[in-house]
């Protein structure tokens, strides 16, 4: 028996402190909830688990970023809503000014109503903003914005590149009709002599070879041609034209008609120039003009049309039969006079088409606004989302100085395509936003998807299954009861050794 060295309470002693260390952190886990509350605890799973707090503290946070980014594309498409609004209400009151039965002072005032519309289309672009960000008037800086170009409703085909558009139409010929500007134009019939006119327009007519019992109207009076000419009977030889038909008439078969030019010597073909010293417009009835001068009105509708918006009136504007120039930069070239009477026979391949080629107008505008929204929690560029948003002030719209207060209803008329270029923009940025909206609204189901999932994988490291620890904790607690007991008992067994020493 020994007294220095009592192993049995040693041992229990051990035993002991083992059962009270790990009830001790039994007792952390289930106060704290945490399976690991130190490094110790679990290396690993620390090191895991603080990545997963990081991507879902960051998605989290994304997660927010995006409704942010959701309330500014709202707030910017809710103002464009009224901006469409407007622009509706101007196309309405375009439509109106359009009409010929308003006199210049009913158009004027649609033009007071036109005027503060777009005044007001100025003020929202400037004042929409979301958390001091401007979201519809731009960014710093200015760019250069191409005008789109209008055909001015003439009856041809137009094309559209970047800086330029090509409006092409079939080659008019003596004895065609056109509407210019509103106003329907007939191309007349040009000779070196009354009676070359006059078999021009048969020509032209398909009346040269006229047959006995034929019917042929001159100025308004019906002729039948005949072998000999009666004017009792309205009996015409056909030779004989030049003695009911003269300089100005108008001669009209089978359904089709012509008109004569008053002035042959103006419009006469001579020698390779043919003179056009009255700029193609017939001295006594202002619709007959020549094939050059419908050109040169057309280009000026064209150019009026296309320069609604610009910051200025475009001069650029060349019009080519077939590869010559017959206008360029707004002024009658010399070969005018060589393309101004021409016979449909003569219209061929090399000059069935006519192509205005327009410079189009420009207007300086505010760059666009971009931000992005980042939507993830790592440092990927892929994770953010662009906000590009327009400027939407007047200018940028196409619509500043819009006029329809001119005394024809011309002006109003060409106004309706540029509010129609402007309705396309404020609904191709109406979309884009919506698309966004959409775009934001799936990555946040998205990322709320990924937290919550992310959540239950960290819990799985992290948390404390109470119901596991509390089995844990009530065996250490037994065990530590145990201990005790033994621990005490041990102590008095060597309580033996004083019997010896009586």
């Amino acid at each position: 028996m020994v007294v220095q060295h009592n192993m049995q309470a040693a041992n229990a002693s051990r035993m002991l402190g083992i059962t009270t260390n790990a009830q001790s952190k039994s007792t952390e886990k289930l106060s704290s909830g945490f399976r690991i509350n130190r490094a110790a605890d679990d290396a690993a799973g620390l090191s895991i688990s603080e990545k997963m707090r990081k991507q879902i503290r960051g998605l989290d946070q994304a997660s927010t970023n995006a409704s942010d980014g959701i309330s500014a594309v709202q707030t910017a498409e809710g103002a464009l809503t009224e901006v469409h609004s407007m622009l509706q209400r101007m196309n309405e009151l375009a439509v109106q000014a359009a009409n010929g039965t308003n006199s210049e002072d009913d158009r004027s005032s649609i033009q007071d109503e036109i005027r503060q519309l777009t005044t007001e289309i100025d003020r929202v672009a400037e004042t929409t903003k979301f958390n001091e960000t401007y979201l519809l008037k731009g960014d710093f800086g200015t760019k250069t914005q191409v005008i789109k170009a209008h055909d001015a409703g003439l009856d041809g085909t137009l094309t559209q590149n970047t800086t330029k558009a090509t409006f092409t139409i079939k080659a008019l010929a003596m004895g065609d009709t056109v509407t210019i500007g509103g106003t329907k134009y007939t191309i007349g019939v040009a000779g070196a002599s009354t009676a070359t006119m006059i078999n021009n327009g048969l020509a032209i007519l398909g009346a040269t070879s006229l047959t006995n019992g034929s019917v042929v109207k001159i100025d308004g009076k019906s002729f039948t041609i005949a072998d000999n000419t009666n004017v009792n009977t309205s009996e015409l030889n056909k030779d004989e034209f030049i003695k009911f038909a003269s300089n100005g008439s108008t001669i009209e078969y089978n359904g089709k008609s012509v008109t004569l030019f008053n002035d042959m010597g103006q419009y006469g073909p001579t020698t390779g120039t043919t003179g056009v010293t009255e700029n193609g417009v017939d001295s006594k009835n202002t619709t007959v003009i020549t094939q050059a001068k419908a050109y040169e009105l057309m280009a000026n509708e064209l150019r009026a049309a296309s320069s609604i918006g610009a910051d200025a009136v475009i001069a650029g504007l060349t019009v080519k039969i077939g590869t010559t120039d017959i206008i360029k930069e707004g002024a009658l070239e010399s070969t005018i006079a060589q393309n101004s009477n021409k016979l449909p026979s003569e219209i061929t391949t090399a000059n069935d088409k006519v192509q205005f080629i327009i410079q189009k107008g420009t207007a300086v505008v505010q760059n666009d606004l971009s931000f992005n929204l980042h939507v993830g929690s790592d440092a990927d560029m892929t994770n953010k989302i662009s906000v590009n948003i327009e400027s939407m002030s007047a200018t940028a719209l196409g619509i500043q100085g819009l006029n329809v207060s001119d005394a024809t209803g011309k002006a109003a008329t060409y106004a309706i395509d540029s509010i129609a270029d402007a309705l396309t923009k404020v609904s191709a940025q109406r979309s884009s936003l919506g698309a966004i909206q959409n775009r934001l609204e799936h990555s946040i189901a998205n990322l709320d998807n990924v937290v919550e999932n992310t959540d239950a994988a960290e819990s799985r490291i992290r948390d404390t299954d109470m119901a596991d620890e509390m089995v844990t904790y009530s065996k250490n607690n037994i065990l530590a009861q145990a201990g005790q007991s033994m621990l005490a008992q041990a102590n008095q067994a060597t309580q033996g050794v004083l019997s010896l020493l009586q």
